[in-house]
């Protein structure tokens, strides 16, 4: 084991562990920070998988904008302390262990073969950099960035507009 695999192993455990606690929190604060450092342990992973340029977005974007759109959205609600529900049976809590048992099974699938190929190809540097996702963004994809700037357009507008309406 070199260092680059221990610390993929680290961040890969760490981003894990984030997840589940950013989703068991009841304070959506701190869920909030959780998912930060979440982002942070995925952008590790990319520069570990060189993928640098999707590693920087991972920080600008997500780590930047999004959680201060997150932060903002939730400070607009003003979350109030919901009163505590009692622990029932239920058929979903049943079906939601299940189904968790078998994503951490896929999971481990998916982490044992991943370690048994050593090599990786020749290609995979060259299709992390700017300049070959830059090219692939503007000609290949270039109608399907486009419809994503406007659903997040309608987004950013439809939230001023519901912030308008609750303050007025």
């Amino acid at each position: 084991m070199n260092a680059e695999t221990i610390i993929f192993a680290i961040a890969g455990l760490a981003a894990v562990v984030t997840a589940i606690l950013m989703i068991t929190r009841k304070n959506p604060v701190i869920s909030a920070i959780y998912l930060i450092l979440n982002f942070f342990t995925v952008a590790v992973i990319y520069l570990l998988l060189k993928a640098q340029f999707i590693a920087i977005i991972q920080i600008l974007v997500y780590m930047g904008a999004i959680m201060v759109l997150f932060l903002f959205v939730i400070m607009l609600l003003n979350l109030r302390e919901e009163s505590k529900h009692t622990e029932e049976f239920s058929y979903k809590k049943i079906t939601s262990l299940l189904l968790s048992i078998l994503l951490f099974a896929l999971l481990g699938l998916t982490v044992y073969f991943g370690f048994t190929t050593k090599e990786m190809n020749e290609s995979a540097e060259k299709i992390g950099t700017a300049e070959h996702l830059g090219k692939l963004l503007f000609t290949t994809y270039s109608f399907q960035v486009l419809a994503a700037g406007m659903l997040l357009l309608a987004a950013v507008v439809g939230a001023v507009m519901l912030a308008k309406k609750k303050f007025e």
